[in-house]
């Protein structure tokens, strides 16, 4: 008799919860294989789940501390980071607190429940490095419905978390010139003058994180 397999639980982490629902309802096909057990704007886990994911979407993708917290924490046997940024430092940093997968964004829902599965298997996955391509169909984040990129959106992300240049260019592994050329487009769809503006805007519209919990998500236990 073929024993019947279940479908992998993953808690999803970020601060912004347009994000992590995007990237929750990317598994509604294939609910047969993935279920997301629970939502988390702060790194807390409730449910004993398969594997955590690390959103990056501005977050810190270098805070050792906290990806080193949930590699340790005992309801999580998996942690992946999933992320535009494939820095080859980012990488060996994530791969040395114990990560067990570095995922690319632009993964189809298929590719990524595919690499989901190998690292429950005892895999370690480290996605391609891909050419700056669109995000997965799916995927969602603040001002989308503005006209923003997903770039933008992070950057702006970020300032609205009050963040100057230096530190967004750092975080993002972007040079100086770029995130003051995606500023300036930001102003440009926003139709602001300013920074002051600008984060004014962003409060406004869903750019500041999220602090609360959305529990026990579509199916989950």
């Amino acid at each position: 008799m073929e024993r019947v397999r279940k479908p992998l639980l993953v808690a999803l982490v970020d601060d912004y919860d347009v994000v992590l629902t995007g990237l929750a309802h990317m598994f509604d096909e294939y609910r047969d294989r993935v279920l997301v057990a629970e939502i988390d704007a702060n790194a807390n886990l409730d449910d004993h789940v398969d594997i955590v994911m690390y959103d990056s979407f501005a977050q810190p993708e270098s805070d050792q501390q906290e990806l080193a917290a949930l590699v340790k924490n005992t309801r999580a046997d998996r942690v992946v980071v999933y992320t535009w940024n494939f820095q080859p430092e980012l990488i060996q940093n994530a791969l040395e607190l114990g990560i067990h997968g570095y995922l690319s964004k632009t993964l189809p829902a298929r590719d990524l429940v595919a690499a989901l599965e190998a690292v429950h298997a005892g895999e370690i996955v480290v996605s391609t490095p891909p050419r700056r391509a669109g995000s997965a169909l799916g995927l969602d984040w603040p001002g989308r419905r503005e006209g923003f990129t997903d770039r933008e959106s992070e950057i702006l992300a970020l300032i609205t978390q009050g963040k100057n240049n230096a530190d967004v260019a750092t975080l993002t592994y972007l040079s100086p010139n770029t995130v003051k050329s995606y500023i300036r487009s930001i102003y440009r769809k926003i139709g602001v003058a300013s920074r002051t503006q600008a984060v004014l805007w962003g409060v406004g519209h869903g750019f500041t994180p999220d602090h609360h919990r959305i529990d026990h998500w579509l199916g989950g236990p």
